[in-house]
């Protein structure tokens, strides 16, 4: 097992970081980089927080479930036959096999090893050839609860039994989010894109929350939204990406038959993206999972007004997959490749007291989350 972070450790990682962003640097590279910050971030951070699931339309029927892996633990979520949210380790109670897969439909949990039965509560109702056990009560045995919540028109988990609900964490995020996005919960799914980052989680997030790099990086992009417009706000848990669509011609995908021209975006602490680019009414929820000190897993799921893409969908996804994620794909992996060299420890935070998208202010925000969640597990 990876030995986890020493508090000598946690000094260096924060050496340099400052809470004004003018004066800070970023965190150092070994928190980027090494094993032990790795199983650092999946116990004192991924497994401490609220993570997303699915949409609301997964789980809206008694019975229906997903199966979801968080820090590396498998979680199953469940609307039981009175039409209560419930999530639970996906783990026998018997010999610890998982119990469900995938996601879908069911009356009851069946372990498919030794068929223990559940209800969709939890409780054990019925273990084969049991009976001549001494001291053996099915009644007293039920899986282990997750905390599970739903926000916005999604489904969120949280690992941690004493975290308080992701309503109260975050503030005024769902006000912000049903003022830009009314109706989530009448969307519906209309497309998957999946990625396999050679880089760490957290190179992913920065890159994710800064448009500094956009006018070398992503020409495309500037002209998609209009940059004199761009504007990061942040707050407690999450931070605020607004800009207005741009007004000519641009190279992306055309809106100039959108009904949405705002490009709004909100990040949730600390691996939800939530995304509404310009057209219809629509919904990205990008998921980023930590995979490995230098391996993330991404998902871009679209919520649609309809199960099928329009036209101006279709090119946004295309855009988005062919063209965007292949530049910011190409520039983590870069970073990521950077961090492990004697040649990087530490930047300089690059910061716009104007709160513009060119700017990495929102990146200092993670930093200050990441360094806060680090102090509580090592700081001593």
């Amino acid at each position: 097992m990876t030995e986890l972070p020493s508090k000598a450790d946690f000094s260096l990682i924060r050496l340099g970081y400052s809470q004004d962003s003018s004066r800070s640097m970023s965190l150092h590279a070994d928190c980027y980089t090494k094993p032990a910050w790795y199983e650092a971030d999946l116990q004192a951070i991924i497994a401490k927080t609220w993570q997303w699931v699915c949409h609301v339309e997964k789980l809206r029927e008694p019975g229906s479930y997903v199966t979801v892996t968080i820090a590396e633990r498998p979680i199953a979520v469940v609307r039981d036959r009175e039409g209560v949210l419930r999530a639970f380790y996906n783990v026998c109670k018997h010999r610890a096999h998982e119990l469900l897969r995938g996601e879908g439909q069911t009356s009851r949990i069946m372990c498919p090893y030794h068929a223990w039965v559940y209800k969709l509560d939890g409780q054990l109702v019925r273990a084969p050839e049991t009976d001549h056990l001494e001291g053996f009560q099915p009644k007293e045995i039920c899986l282990d609860t997750v905390q599970v919540e739903e926000f916005c028109g999604f489904i969120f988990a949280n690992l941690d039994p004493e975290a308080a609900s992701l309503r109260e964490q975050s503030g005024n995020l769902e006000t912000e989010i049903r003022h830009w996005a009314p109706g989530l919960e009448d969307l519906t799914f209309g497309h998957r894109l999946t990625y396999d980052i050679k880089s760490n989680w957290k190179n992913v997030v920065d890159n994710f929350l800064e448009c500094y790099h956009c006018p070398t990086a992503h020409k495309d992009f500037c002209d998609l939204v209009d940059m004199d417009t761009y504007k990061v706000t942040t707050h407690g848990i999450y931070s605020s990406h607004m800009a207005d669509a741009g007004q000519g011609a641009n190279s992306a995908y055309d809106v100039s038959n959108a009904t949405v021209r705002t490009h709004a975006v909100w990040w949730l602490w600390p691996t939800t993206c939530l995304m509404r680019y310009p057209g219809r009414s629509s919904m990205i929820i990008l998921n980023i999972i930590p995979a490995g000190p230098d391996r993330t897993l991404e998902t871009y799921d679209f919520f649609l007004e309809t199960p099928e893409p329009d036209p101006m969908e279709l090119d946004a996804i295309r855009y988005l997959d062919e063209v965007l994620q292949v530049e910011d794909i190409s520039l983590v992996e870069s970073v990521q490749r950077g961090m492990s060299t004697p040649a990087f420890t530490q930047g300089r935070i690059v910061n716009d007291p104007t709160g513009s998208g060119k700017s990495e202010h929102a990146v200092h925000h993670f930093h200050g989350l990441m360094l806060d969640g680090y102090e509580k597990a090592f700081g001593g």
